[in-house]
C-alpha cells in the first residue's frame, strides 16, 4: 500500500483521490505555512489545518494560548486572504501534498498535526505523506468523521445563500456582524462551495491509517458529529486512537483556547517525554525536546531560599489548619474544621492512610511522570478535583471566585457546591474554559432542583455530583458551640436567592429573612429515595455521579438508578460519627461496580502519597477538601494555587518514587500487604488512560 495521493478518479485501496503529487513544481513553503507567535525556544510544532472556507487566522487565538515551548504554524490553503489570487484546490491531495512540502523545512522539531472539519482529512494525508520521509509525533483530528466514513456533504452548487448562511449560523464558528456583510458573506460562501467540491471527491479506503498515535477531538454539542460516528478513527491510527470531548459546538477548538490550548500543552509535552525516553532509533527524525524538571516548586522554593526567601505559606499540608485557625474567625474555622460528634471519623480516615504503607520500585526511569487521568470521556490533567466544600466565603471575602481562579492556574478541575456562596454562573465566569462539575443537594422543592440543574448545563459545568448523605445534617459540636451556621446568616444560599424558581416561592416583598427561612425549609430533602435518583437521571445527559457512598450493595444501587459512576466519601468526617473510613470502604466499592465504572474518592486526602494510595485501593481519582480551604483563608486566589501546586507536586514525586510513570502503573501491588500483581491497574482502562 503507498501513501502518495493520485490524480485517479477511481483510487486502488488506501489512496486518496486527487493529488497531482510535489513532483510537478517546486513548492515554495512561505505561501502554506503561517507562524503567528514566533516562538524561539519551541521544543515542538503544532500545525494546523483550518476547516472548508476557513483560513490560517483562525488558530490566531489557540496560537496564543500555547506556551513557549510549542510553536503553532497554521496552514494557509490556496484561494483565500493573500493566497486570493491562486485558485482554490480541487481536492484534498493536492492540498496535503503542498503542506507536507512545505513542512520539510520544518521538521528540525517533532511535528504534531491537527486537522479540523475537514481539515482533519487534509492533516490526515499530509500525515501519511509526512511519514515516508520521516515520523509525525501525533494527529489530533477535530470535529470530524473518519476518512472512509461517507461525510454525508450535500453539493453546494445548487444551494442558496440563505440556506447556506443558515447553516454556518447554526454550527457558529463566525460572528453575527460578520454574517451580516454582504462582501465577507460573498466570500466565505465562495470558498465553502470550492472546498465542498474538493470534499465530495475525496475518498479514502478502509485501511488507509498513519502510524502516529491518534487524538480525536469531539465537542459534546457538535450538531454535525457524534461519538458513534468517531469510533471508525480507529481504523485509521496504527498506535491505536483516543477520543477527549471537549465542551462547547462545532468550532469549540477554535472558540475556546482557555480549554483547548492545555488539553493540546499536555499532550504534546507527554508525548515529547515518551521520545525522549525512546531509543534513537524510535524517534522521530528531529532535534531531542528540551528536558524540564519533575518538581518545578521544588526548584523554584530552593532557589528563592538562595536570595533569603522563603514560602509564604507552609509547604507541609498538616501544618495549614493550625496556620489557618489563627487568621479565620473562630466561628468560620469552626465551621470548616469541624466534624461530627467526637471526631471518629475524622479520624478514622486519617487512620486509614497512615496505616497503608507503600513499597516503591527503583531505578525505573520515571524522568517525568504522567499523570493524566480520562473521566466521562474528558481528559483531565490530574487525578484530583477540588471538593465540593459550602459557603468558602467564611474563609475569605472572594470565596469561591478566589478558587476557580487559582483551580484554572494550577490545572486542577473544581466541584462546584449547590451551597456556594457565589453563584454557579459567577463561579463559570471566573472559571473560564476550565473543567468543572456541579455538586448538588436535591432541594425538596423539585422545581429549584431542575432549575438548578438546568442553569449548570448552561454554565458549562460537564457532570452532576449529588450528595446523598446529608439528607439529615450531622451533629456537629464545633458548630454548635459557636451558635454559628453561615447559612443562617446569608452566606452560602446564592445560588437559591438566585435561582428564578426559588424567587418564585417567595411573597412579593420578601426580605432576607424570608429568603433564608424558605431556604431552610426546601434546601435538602430527607425523604429522598433511589427513586429520585432516577427522577435527576431522567433529567439531565450530563454524566451523574453519586457521592456519599460506602456500603458496596449502595454503589449497585446507584448504578441501577441511573448513575454513570460514585463517590466513596464520609463528608470529611462531617455526618455520621464512628462510620467506617472512605478509604476502608474504597475496595468493596470498587469490586462491586466493577474496573469501568468511574469511582472516586474524598475523606482524608491530604497528600501526594495519600493520592497514590487512594488509586492504588480502586480510586480513579481523589476530591481534595479541607486543605485548600485553609489556603483560601490564608492567601485567597494565592493561597488556594499555593495548596495546589504543593500537592501536585508531591503527587508527581510520589509517582516517580514508586516507580510509577503514569496512573496506569498504580495497583494494589504497590502497597505493603497486598497482592503482588505486576498489572499496575485495578482494572482495564479505555485507550489506554484510567477512567
Amino acid at each position: 500500500m503507498t501513501n502518495t495521493p493520485t490524480a485517479a478518479p477511481a483510487p486502488p485501496a488506501g489512496r486518496a483521490t486527487g493529488s497531482t503529487g510535489p513532483a510537478n513544481r517546486p513548492v515554495d513553503p512561505s505561501r502554506w505555512i503561517r507562524t503567528h507567535h514566533a516562538r524561539e525556544s519551541a521544543t515542538a510544532r503544532l500545525v494546523c489545518f483550518p476547516h472548508a472556507g476557513g483560513a490560517a487566522n483562525a488558530f490566531m487565538a489557540l496560537s496564543a494560548a500555547l506556551p513557549e515551548d510549542i510553536e503553532l504554524l497554521a496552514v494557509q490553503y490556496p484561494g483565500r486572504q493573500d493566497r486570493r489570487a491562486e485558485p482554490c484546490a480541487e481536492d484534498i491531495g493536492e492540498l496535503a501534498a503542498g503542506v507536507a512540502e512545505a513542512l520539510a523545512a520544518r521538521s528540525d522539531l517533532p511535528l504534531f498535526l491537527l486537522g479540523h472539519s475537514m481539515g482533519a482529512l487534509v492533516a490526515f494525508e499530509t500525515a501519511r505523506l509526512l511519514e515516508e520521509r520521516g515520523a509525525v509525533a501525533r494527529l489530533f483530528v477535530s470535529a470530524a468523521r473518519p476518512p472512509a466514513q461517507d461525510w454525508e456533504e450535500p453539493d453546494l452548487t445548487g444551494v442558496g445563500d440563505e440556506e447556506l448562511v443558515a447553516g454556518l449560523r447554526r454550527l457558529g464558528g463566525i460572528p453575527e456582524p460578520l454574517l451580516r456583510d454582504p462582501e465577507i458573506v460573498g466570500e466565505v460562501l465562495r470558498l465553502l462551495r470550492a472546498d465542498h467540491r474538493a470534499l465530495m471527491r475525496y475518498r479514502c479506503a478502509d485501511g488507509a491509517a498513519v502510524a502516529a498515535p491518534l487524538t480525536v477531538l469531539l465537542a459534546a454539542s457538535d450538531p454535525k458529529n457524534s461519538l458513534e460516528q468517531m469510533a471508525d478513527w480507529a481504523r485509521h491510527g496504527g498506535s491505536g486512537h483516543t477520543v477527549v470531548t471537549l465542551s462547547g459546538g462545532h468550532f469549540s477548538l477554535v472558540e475556546r483556547p482557555g480549554e483547548t490550548g492545555p488539553l493540546l500543552t499536555h499532550c504534546v509535552r507527554e508525548d515529547l517525554a515518551r521520545l525522549s525516553a525512546a531509543p534513537p532509533s524510535a524517534q522521530p527524525q528531529a532535534s531531542a525536546p528540551t528536558e524540564e524538571p519533575l518538581a518545578d516548586l521544588v526548584r523554584e522554593i530552593l532557589l528563592g531560599g538562595l536570595e533569603g526567601r522563603t514560602p509564604a505559606l507552609p509547604t507541609d499540608p498538616t501544618a495549614l489548619e493550625a496556620a489557618a485557625r489563627a487568621v479565620m474567625s473562630p466561628e468560620g474555622y469552626a465551621y470548616v474544621a469541624g466534624t461530627a460528634g467526637s471526631g471518629a471519623t475524622g479520624r478514622a480516615n486519617r487512620a486509614a492512610f497512615d496505616r497503608r504503607q507503600l513499597v516503591p520500585r527503583t531505578l525505573r526511569g520515571t524522568r517525568r511522570t504522567d499523570t493524566s487521568v480520562t473521566l466521562f470521556g474528558q481528559r483531565l490533567p490530574v487525578p484530583v478535583l477540588l471538593a465540593p466544600l459550602a459557603a468558602q466565603q467564611v474563609a475569605h471575602p472572594e470565596g469561591e471566585s478566589a478558587t476557580a481562579r487559582a483551580a484554572a492556574a494550577a490545572g486542577v478541575p473544581l466541584v462546584l457546591s449547590t451551597f456556594a456562596s457565589r453563584t454557579l454562573e459567577e463561579v463559570a465566569e471566573q472559571a473560564g474554559d476550565h473543567p468543572r462539575w456541579f455538586q448538588l443537594y436535591l432541594p425538596s422543592d423539585r422545581a429549584v432542583g431542575e432549575s438548578l440543574v438546568r442553569r449548570a448545563e448552561a454554565a458549562g459545568y460537564t457532570a452532576i455530583v449529588v450528595t446523598v448523605d446529608a439528607t439529615h445534617l450531622g451533629f456537629r459540636p464545633a458548630e454548635l458551640d459557636s451558635g454559628y451556621s453561615p447559612f443562617l446568616h446569608g452566606t452560602g444560599i446564592a445560588n437559591f436567592t438566585g435561582d428564578p424558581a426559588f424567587l418564585a416561592g417567595l411573597p412579593a416583598g420578601a426580605d432576607a429573612t424570608a429568603a433564608v427561612l424558605r431556604w431552610a425549609q426546601i434546601s435538602t430533602d430527607p425523604t429522598l429515595t433511589w427513586a429520585d435518583l432516577a427522577w435527576l437521571r431522567g433529567l439531565t445527559r450530563l454524566p451523574l455521579l453519586v457521592k456519599g457512598v460506602l456500603h458496596p450493595d449502595d454503589a449497585r444501587l446507584a448504578l441501577e438508578h441511573g448513575a454513570d459512576g460514585v463517590v466513596v466519601s464520609t463528608h470529611g468526617g462531617r455526618q455520621l460519627d464512628g462510620s467506617v473510613s472512605a478509604l476502608d470502604a474504597l475496595p468493596a466499592v470498587r469490586a462491586a461496580v466493577g474496573p469501568d465504572v468511574p469511582v472516586l474518592m474524598d475523606s482524608g486526602v491530604r497528600t501526594g502519597s495519600d493520592v497514590v494510595k487512594a488509586l492504588a485501593l480502586g480510586a480513579d481519582a481523589v476530591l481534595y477538601g479541607r486543605p485548600y480551604v485553609y489556603g483560601l483563608g490564608l492567601g485567597g486566589r494565592d493561597g488556594v494555587e499555593h495548596v495546589l501546586r504543593c500537592l501536585l507536586t508531591d503527587l508527581g514525586l510520589a509517582l516517580a518514587l514508586t516507580g510509577c510513570a503514569s496512573l496506569a502503573d498504580v495497583g494494589p501491588h504497590l502497597l505493603a500487604g497486598t497482592t503482588s500483581d505486576t498489572s499496575g491497574s485495578h482494572g482495564p482502562a479505555e485507550n489506554g488512560d484510567r477512567r
